[in-house]
């Protein structure tokens, strides 16, 4: 239990770094916008799957969230990366209203989907 913990601290840590190398103007802007779509969603109070559906609920969290950092952190110039993480560390984490509004527009999307599919044959 004790290294769950310690891995969820470790990943709110490199959203937190993601979160402020965005917003640094040296930020390449193809690292830039992977990092931002990547923190909008850890930042976002509102889950792509809802954790209440058994297994892929957790699998955001568990596989897609950690992979998804992981590539926008290797996007990130060391140096940026550096002072984003000396910034990170007494940081407190914000919530992204960004990151709620593409997630109900990605679900609104999904349900129009369905509903359009099985309303017009």
């Amino acid at each position: 239990m004790q290294k769950l913990k310690q891995w969820a601290r470790h990943l709110k840590k490199q959203i937190m770094i993601l979160y402020f190398a965005v917003r640094d103007p040296r930020m390449p802007w193809h690292a830039k916008l992977v990092a931002a779509m990547v923190a909008a969603y850890a930042l976002s109070p509102i889950d792509l799957i809802p954790d209440f559906i058994p297994i892929l609920g957790y699998l955001d969290d568990v596989i897609l969230l950690p992979l998804g950092i992981w590539v926008a952190l290797k996007l990130i110039p060391e140096e940026l990366r550096r002072e984003a993480a000396i910034k990170a560390e007494s940081a407190k984490r914000p919530v992204s209203k960004l990151g709620a509004a593409f997630i109900i527009l990605l679900w609104a999307l999904g349900i129009g989907a369905v509903l359009a599919a099985l309303f017009l044959k």
